[in-house]
Formats: C-alpha cells, structure tokens, sequence
C-alpha cells in the first residue's frame, strides 16, 4: 500500500484527538510532581530564554562564543530544542503574561508534542488498516498510565516518539509524494534536535527506500542505473569520510581539521550536490524511484544542518562539540536498579529486561492486542517464506514490515545487555507507538470477524454495535487503572505483575525520579515547624525550589543534605538506598514513620518527623 492523503474526515477526527490529549494533560498537570530531570530542563530553559532576550538587546555581544557557552553550556549533553521551547513559553506565559504557573508554561510545549501521537497514530492507522483502527491505537497509547506520565514532563522521550512517528509517517507519504520526501528530511531534523535516539532512524528507513526503488527499477535498465549511481554515492562519502579520519590520527584528528574550507566540508557538499543532481536525472526516467530515494537526500542533508543550525552551543565549534555529545551518550553512566530482586549496577543486563518490563507496565488488556497484532505479523513473515505455507496468507508489504520493524527497533537497541537500563520504560516509546498501530490492527480485524459471524443471524447489525463493547472492554480497565495510579505513573504495574503489591513482591522497582513525594507534600506543609529543616529523599535541589515557586511546598521550609540535619525526612523506597532510611532511624531514635504514601498498601513514600527533645 502507498502513501494516500488523509481524507478531510480523518483530519477532522486527527485535530479532535490531537485537542483531546493536549487539553487532558494540560488539565491534569498541577497533581505531577517534578523529576529530577525535569527540574535540570527548567533551569536550562530559563538560561536558553534569557539568552534570546540578550539576542534582541544585543546581537553582536549575544553571539559571540563567550556568551552562548554562558548561556548553552548548562546541560550541553542533550540537544535544546525542546528545552528551547520550554524556556520560550516560560517567557511568555508566565514571565510576560502571567497566564500560567511556572511549570505549567515550562510544560505546555510538551503537552503539544505529545498529543501528535494520538493524532499521528489514527491518521496512519486509518490508512493502513482502518479508522477502528486508528482509533484504538490512538486511545491506547496514552491510556498506558507510564506513558501518560512521561507525556506531562517538559522531558523528551514523549515528545521524541511523537516525532519518530511523524519522521516515519512522512516517509510513508513520499511514496506518493515527493514533497512529502522533504518533509521528511525536515522532520528527521527536528527529531535529532529533541534526542538522540532519532540517529537510529536513517538505518530503520534506508533499507525500505532502497527495496522500494530497486523494485520500481526493475524493468527499467536505465533507472536502475541512476539508482545504482546514488548508492555509490553515498557510500563512496563514507568511505572517504573514513580515510579521512583514519588518516588524520582519529577521532581528535578530524576534529581538530574539520572547518568551513576543509575537505571534510567539501564532502558534505559534494554529497547534498551530487544527491541532487542524481534525483533529477532519475526523475526524468522514473518518479517512483525518485520519490523512494527523496527521503533519504533529504534526512543526509537536512538533518545535520537543521541540528546544527537550532543549537547554538555548536556554531563556533560545531564538531567538537557535537563528538562530545555523542560520546557521552555512547558512554552513559550505569544507574542502579531493581529487576526481579537483583539490584542491576553494571552491564551485562538481561536480555529479556525491556519485554519483561513492558509486560508487566502495561495494562494487559492492552499488551494482549499488542502482541497478537505482532505475532500476527511475525507469522505472516515466517510463514511467506516457507513453500509449503506461502498459499495461507497474504504476503506482507513494505509499509506493514515498515511498521513492524519500527515496533521493535527501539526495544531491540535497549535490550542489548551493554546499554544503560534505567528510567523505567521510557527509552523505547517509539517502539509502543507502533505497537500500538498493530494492536489496533489486531481490534480491528477481530471485531471485523465478529461482526461478520453475528451478521449471519442479524445483517442489519451495525458495525459500532459490535466495536463499542469491544473497545470498552479493553480500554476501560486501562483508563480506570490509569486514573487509580495518577499522579504516580512510575509505580504503575500491570495485572500481569499483580499490580503494585505484586510488584513489589517480585522485587521490581517500586518507584523512581522522586515525583511521588507530591503524595505527602500537603501533610508536611500542615504539620512542619516555621523554618523546619527538610530531607526530601531523591528531590533534586532545582525540584525543591520548583515546589516552592510553584505554591507546592511552604516557602519557609528549607532543604538540607542528610538526614542528621533534619527536622523532617521524607524517604522515597527505593531497595538501593535503603541507608538513608537506616540513617533516620538512627538519627531520630525512632522507626515509627508520620505518614506516608501507600499506593494499594504499597509504600512508596515514608515520612518520618524527629521527635521533641524531652
């Protein structure tokens, strides 16, 4: 199936959802807490704003590299443009207008990237399998309570897997559509500048490029030597790219050699030239192949400018720079963490962690459709390949493989054992978009079968007589469970696990990033002495603060370091800092806690206040 335009109908349905999400997170957000990413991203936004107002004062002093390392260099390890946004509409809303509270104006450009996934989903369901099916994966994907979660941080794995989606979705269009290839090297930009999980793109979608213009080529000799050419093209640049950093000494080499009249320049130039000059030439034999080959141009060529060119940390040393960045994230320190009783702290990690993981997060009724929708796929594949059952099922087309890898790339780079494991189920959304998409194939084409069936004895049965119940029954337990677990996502646990308690028996991680401590934020405010002295257990300094600003936490309270010092220690549970909980003990002369956070008799967050000398 090709790419075909949304219809003004599925367009409506798109923007309806796309409203739905945005309005639900942004009236839900004033119950989440702030994780210590978070907090680290809010004060970045703020430096990145302030920047923006020198620009407008003074540009010639604004950028100079001393005042965009003062401005950039906070928090240097992730790219800005989501922060940039964050920092823009904290400056508008709340700084200008006074419309919103601090976080919520930090937040708000969050919310609009995440609800492109709902939108997004039901216009590529809708076109590949159905608007039933596009409905389901677009309710699914945010009834997940983890992703719902993450979905109200100004953080960037929501928005991340918002724009994979949308990188994939235009590359689907360009089949039909060349103009569709451009965008698709626009988006692929904006997807490198929200994370750099977006670098895995190119070799997700190159191999579909080339396997549908080496098919349109087929009888075409000539066309085929065009598609030929471009592939020596861009491999001919690696290479030499290469030998180019072989021959200057490695990586610090290149580094130190590559400016704007190198030859490491050149080459990129002589490959956004080159690729140009052979996609005319191919579109004057067979637009097939040129709207297959557009894509992949435009994300060599666009994508790189469009990173460089949002991030102003890198433009009077851009490649230093950017190797920086990469190696950071190629070796990201280990955090500890609880899986089945073992306490993870080094690689090798299992291998079965992230299904395990996903297993046991999302709500089952859920996960069911997900994994019959991909092992329905899966055994088309398997099948297909075997002479003897090639006569049973219809032959997978490219655009059905093209979502089914995307549904495992991302799990299959996390589950590698030498990657970090950590932050619960967040480093692969992008796969659970797409997961999401089957299992809506999966509703669709069962209740299509059901509705068939009933027909037999009833052929007036409309066909929402059937898709209603169908999807009540699998969506209303994970809406109810979502909205039991909220504000708390992170602690949110499948029926597969048993829920939180069973969980917690499992020896999963209970909780984690310290939002939870929302839950007896309120009590303290009521209970603690003027000026009383606080350990908040895993409350970021800049979390702290950002309770206080935004009326969550009494302004006279104030942090401290340990709980020796303090008057009030709220401890988050959490098996690999036990010690802290073992120091209060010690410290207060009591085990007794005031109160806590316990989520189905689970506890999650334990307050304990030192008693009054006597």
């Amino acid at each position: 199936m090709t790419g075909r335009p949304a219809t003004r109908e599925e367009k409506r349905w798109a923007w309806a959802l796309w409203a739905l999400a945005f309005v639900a997170l942004w009236w839900t957000e004033g119950h989440v807490g702030f994780t210590r990413d978070e907090s680290v991203y809010f004060a970045a936004a703020e430096g990145y704003a302030g920047w923006f107002r020198q620009l407008f004062q003074s540009p010639t002093r604004a950028l100079t590299d001393a005042a965009i390392v003062r401005a950039w260099d906070y928090n240097h390890e992730h790219p800005v443009l989501m922060k940039t946004l964050f920092g823009l509409s904290h400056l508008l809303f709340h700084d200008t207008l006074g419309w919103m509270r601090s976080a919520a104006a930090f937040r708000l450009p969050a919310f609009a990237l995440a609800a492109l996934v709902p939108a997004l989903s039901f216009l590529f369901g809708s076109a590949l399998y159905g608007r039933a099916a596009g409905l389901f994966a677009a309710l699914a994907f945010m009834l997940v309570p983890r992703q719902y979660f993450n979905a109200e941080l100004a953080c960037f794995d929501v928005p991340v897997a918002a724009l994979w989606l949308l990188v994939v979705y235009c590359f689907w269009r360009a089949l039909e559509d060349v103009r569709w290839g451009v965008a698709c090297g626009v988006a692929f930009g904006l997807a490198l500048t929200a994370k750099h999980n977006a670098l895995f793109l190119p070799f997700v979608l190159t191999p579909f490029a080339l396997w549908r213009a080496w098919e349109a080529s087929e009888a075409e000799p000539q066309a085929r030597g065009w598609l030929l050419r471009f592939v020596g093209l861009f491999a001919s640049v690696a290479v030499l790219y290469g030998l180019l950093i072989l021959s200057l000494g490695g990586g610090e080499g290149f580094q130190r050699k590559f400016f704007l009249l190198s030859p490491h320049t050149l080459l990129f130039m002589g490959l956004a030239v080159g690729g140009t000059w052979l996609l005319k030439g191919v579109e004057k034999v067979n637009a097939r192949v040129t709207r297959a080959l557009v894509p992949i141009a435009a994300m060599a060529v666009l994508g790189p400018v469009i990173f460089y060119l949002h991030w102003p940390y890198l433009w009077h040393h851009p490649v230093d720079r950017t190797a920086w960045y990469l190696a950071f994230h190629a070796k990201h320190n280990h955090y500890a963490w609880l899986y089945l009783g073992t306490l993870l702290r080094e690689p090798p990690f299992p291998l079965a962690y992230v299904l395990v993981k996903t297993a046991l997060t999302v709500p089952t009724s859920l996960f069911a459709p997900m994994v019959t929708g991909f092992l329905a796929l899966a055994g088309r594949v398997v099948l297909g390949q075997l002479e003897r059952t090639r006569a049973w099922v219809r032959p997978v087309t490219m655009v059905e493989a093209l979502v089914g890898v995307n549904a495992v790339t991302s799990i299959l780079i996390i589950s590698h054992p030498q990657v970090p494991h950590f932050g619960g189920v967040k480093h692969w959304f992008p796969s659970m978009v797409f997961l999401g998409l089957l299992a809506g194939q999966a509703v669709s084409r069962g209740s299509t079968a059901l509705l068939e069936r009933l027909r037999e004895k009833r052929p007036s049965l409309p066909a929402l007589a059937v898709l209603a119940p169908v999807f009540a029954v699998l969506l209303a337990p994970a809406l109810v469970y979502s909205a039991r677990v909220f504000p708390y996502g992170t602690a949110a646990y499948s029926e597969l696990a048993g829920g939180l308690p069973g969980a917690a028996t499992l020896g999963m991680q209970r909780q984690f990033w310290s939002s939870h401590v929302t839950g007896v934020l309120p009590w303290i405010n009521e209970h603690a002495k003027p000026n009383a002295r606080l350990f908040l257990h895993e409350v970021h300094g800049g979390s702290f603060r950002d309770y206080q600003r935004n009326g969550m936490l009494r302004p006279d309270l104030r942090a401290v370091g340990s709980p020796f010092e303090a008057d009030i220690v709220a401890y988050q549970y959490h098996q690999e800092f036990r010690e802290y909980e073992f120091q209060t003990w010690q410290a207060f002369n009591t085990r007794t806690p005031a109160t806590g956070l316990y989520l189905d008799e689970t506890p999650q967050v334990i307050v304990y206040v030192r008693p009054e000398p006597r």
